[in-house]
């Protein structure tokens, strides 16, 4: 089972936007795409994460913010 952190960081490597109007079952499609797209390896995508935050750092909080809220409501609603 993969933590909150580590599923928002494959979400972060996704096309999805904040401005998105997005289920939580299409985060959970998005984050399960990703991940395979990354090998199942977790460690890839948080690879990327940590290159944006660098590149971009204007702009990583917030959609790291998003993300963990996203992941967060969307995987809370799948246990239930």
């Amino acid at each position: 089972m993969m933590t909150t952190t580590e599923l928002a960081q494959v979400l972060f490597t996704t096309a999805l936007q904040p401005s998105d109007d997005v289920s939580p079952y299409q985060i959970r499609e998005a984050v399960d795409e990703r991940l395979c797209a990354c090998g199942g390896d977790p460690a890839r995508c948080a690879a990327y994460v940590a290159q944006e935050a660098g590149d971009h750092p204007e702009t990583y909080v917030a959609r790291m913010r998003w993300a963990l809220g996203a992941v967060a409501g969307a995987y809370e609603l799948a246990a239930a």
